[in-house]
């Protein structure tokens, strides 16, 4: 199923699996201030569908995940301290959108991932790209300062000298050189990129969804490095009273696959 808003984002459905994908492929996929607005609601809405188990992000076709924001707008949109304000608030809400979705987020990356490219690939909970993909955040050049709510998904992923490093030299950097920043997860072949996030966002998928919220919930708080309260440690245990664990075991003990109603 193939839901068209705007013809910007294109919303797909696969059973459990929603694709996102940024649609401007004759920009490269280059960001537009209604897409950014969009791209929130949307993640907003999946994340509140207990259909979902599993998002993927990507741009169209297989030249660009994105390069960022649609720098054409700058003269219009983002001239001042005023306006990027109010720019700046809606992306930031996106970015709260994506780290704050419920389901396992999955950025499939083709070629460029630079800007506000990386920064929305840098908000999901994995990365798989192609082994031509190009990355890196050269903002300097435009006399740009990458803001906190931007900034602080890349420091949680590299580290703060290799984000400093990054903004610093404003390089353009392979694929490898982004595996080994701890930007993706994995490096495939091109024209296996698609391939394998199907069957990464499946096998995520395939899973008891309530444990993936979970994880999910869990490994923010960690590292946030804010003391577990009781009530946080208790929750580990929640599982054990969800009719999906009990179809798990009894799935296991009957060397049968399991299928998990997310309850």
């Amino acid at each position: 199923m193939t839901e068209r808003t705007a013809e910007t984002i294109v919303v797909e459905r696969d059973g459990a699996i929603a694709t996102v994908i940024l649609n401007r492929p004759h920009k490269l996929n280059a960001l537009t201030k209604p897409m950014w607005r969009l791209l929130g609601e949307i993640m907003d809405r999946l994340s509140a569908d207990d259909s979902v188990r599993c998002v993927i992000l990507r741009g169209a076709g297989e030249k660009s995940f994105s390069p960022g924001n649609d720098i054409s707008e700058f003269e219009t949109e983002r001239s001042n301290r005023e306006q990027a304000i109010a720019y700046g608030h809606i992306m930031h809400e996106t970015a709260r959108a994506i780290a704050d979705c419920r389901h396992p987020t999955l950025a499939q990356i083709h070629g460029i991932c630079v800007g506000g490219g990386l920064e929305i690939a840098a908000l999901c909970d994995m990365r798989i790209c192609g082994e031509s993909s190009r990355f890196g955040a050269p903002i300097k050049n435009l006399g740009l300062v990458m803001a906190f709510p931007e900034m602080e998904p890349l420091i949680h992923l590299a580290g703060p000298s290799v984000a400093l490093e990054i903004l610093y030299e404003g390089r353009i950097f392979d694929a490898a050189e982004a595996k080994d920043k701890r930007l993706v997860n994995r490096v495939v072949a091109d024209d296996r990129v698609a391939g394998e996030c199907r069957e990464t966002a499946r096998r995520i998928a395939d899973g008891a969804p309530l444990v993936a919220r979970w994880h999910k919930k869990f490994a923010r708080k960690l590292m946030s490095g804010q003391p577990l309260t009781e009530q946080e440690y208790l929750e580990c245990f929640d599982c054990f009273d969800t009719e999906d664990f009990r179809i798990g075991y009894k799935a296991f003990l009957a060397k049968a696959k399991p299928e998990f109603v997310g309850r």
